[in-house]
């Protein structure tokens, strides 16, 4: 995949970044943007972080206040592991989202975007004892990597962290009980298409329970196998095949993301 380039001129923000983070500020930013075109973010609240290239430890998250709407590359927000800001921001962030975020990003080296909802057919899903069930196909993809976390409230709690790490595991995908849902990516790409597929997994068991009829589960030896079959639907390239052609759809929209 092509690397994205942005269009707009260098601003003061950038002057002292190296391609590599500006790349990382403007995937996520569009990323942010993607979400609220979706209709999965929640006002200014939930969160989505970008691990910024290089040795630092260092993670870009939204400022807490903005509409993800109104995100660009160069209001994302730089913090270290310790939720201190490294460049300078007008911005606070969201004390929650540091929590979740901090932990993932901290435990899991491939872990370079996390992206967290709180989309109502995941939330709904979220809070039915079973969980997600092999329904449809999207679902497939999801239960072949998929843990469960418990509900502590607010994510404010450092003690936290441990147990949401555990839960999570190596997998890909977490379905944070009575709260939402959570990716992990080896880049802002695969993030954003796993959460596609998670959501879109919900929507589809909440029709079909809805429909009042017996449901029809997908069978053990077919779910066995997702893994193998995403990697020859998708030629090897995985949930991030789709993301050029989201991008252009975003650019489509006239969405002003990449400043």
């Amino acid at each position: 995949m092509n690397p994205m380039k942005s269009s707009s001129e260098p601003s003061p923000e950038r002057a002292h970044m190296g391609a590599a983070e500006w790349q990382q500020r403007v995937e996520l930013a569009a990323c942010y943007r993607l979400v609220a075109l979706y209709g999965w973010d929640d006002l200014i609240f939930t969160h989505i972080s970008a691990r910024v290239p290089g040795p630092e430890h260092h993670f870009l998250i939204n400022p807490y206040g903005l509409m993800f709407g109104e995100v660009t590359a160069s209001s994302l927000v730089k913090v270290d592991l310790d939720g201190n800001k490294v460049d300078h921001s007008p911005h606070d962030i969201n004390p929650a989202g540091f929590t979740i975020h901090s932990a993932v990003h901290a435990a899991r080296d491939d872990a370079n975007c996390v992206l967290h909802v709180h989309s109502i057919n995941g939330v709904a899903v979220s809070a039915q004892e079973d969980g997600v069930l092999p329904l449809s196909q999207h679902s497939i993809f999801v239960l072949s990597s998929l843990g469960y976390h418990d509900y502590e409230g607010v994510a404010l709690e450092a003690d936290e962290k441990p147990r949401l790490v555990r839960d999570l595991g190596d997998k890909r995908f977490l379905m944070l009980r009575n709260h939402g849902l959570l990716t992990v990516g080896r880049s802002v790409a695969e993030a954003f298409v796993a959460m596609y597929f998670f959501e879109t997994t919900c929507m589809i068991q909440l029709r079909a329970m809805a429909g009042g009829t017996p449901l029809r589960r997908i069978s053990t030896p077919v779910l066995d196998g997702a893994q193998r079959q995403m990697d020859v639907v998708t030629r090897g390239a995985g949930f991030g095949l789709a993301w050029p052609a989201l991008l252009r759809r975003l650019d489509a929209s006239g969405a002003n993301y990449a400043q």
